[in-house]
């Protein structure tokens, strides 16, 4: 655990009461914000059940705001904020978003204590996927490349 901020604090409760608003409006009990040179550029709230999405976390919630707002899909210079610490699921859209740093206040064991045990999934993707429940296969074809090649000749494309 790190000692933080006075403005970390702040966006951390911004983030918890999100969260327990989220709550109140029949939603789940996480909220998360991204920050750019100390602003609130995106917010979001657990809307899986509402959206029927299960891909519609807090903090990817916040993630598809924060590029919405700042017309990038590159959040460089940004800090993710949230309300509980980010499952795997969150922790890849933040590399893919590129932020700078994450920061959250409860951890996996205080949503798993509440109902919500992701340390299954923080630890599935330590083990060889031929012990996990799901099948993840690779069946190959005459081509798997083209997609990639399509990609790799466009002049014009948009590197991520």
């Amino acid at each position: 655990m790190t000692t933080s901020t006075t403005a970390e604090h702040s966006w951390l409760r911004t983030a918890i009461e999100l969260a327990t608003r989220s709550v109140t409006e029949g939603g789940g009990p996480f909220g998360a914000v991204v920050v750019r040179d100390g602003e609130v550029v995106g917010e979001g709230t657990n809307r899986v059940t509402a959206t029927l999405d299960p891909t519609a976390h807090a903090e990817v919630v916040a993630i598809r705001a924060a590029c919405r707002a700042l017309g990038r899909f590159r959040l460089t210079g940004c800090v993710l904020v949230s309300s509980c610490e980010p499952c795997p699921l969150c922790l890849a859209a933040a590399l893919w978003a590129r932020v700078d740093r994450i920061v959250y206040a409860a951890d996996r064991h205080d949503a798993a204590a509440a109902g919500f045990d992701d340390r299954e999934f923080h630890d599935l993707f330590g083990r060889p996927r031929e012990t996990w429940n799901l099948a993840v296969e690779r069946i190959t074809t005459d081509d798997d490349a083209a997609p990639f090649a399509a990609w790799l000749s466009r002049t014009d494309r948009v590197d991520y």
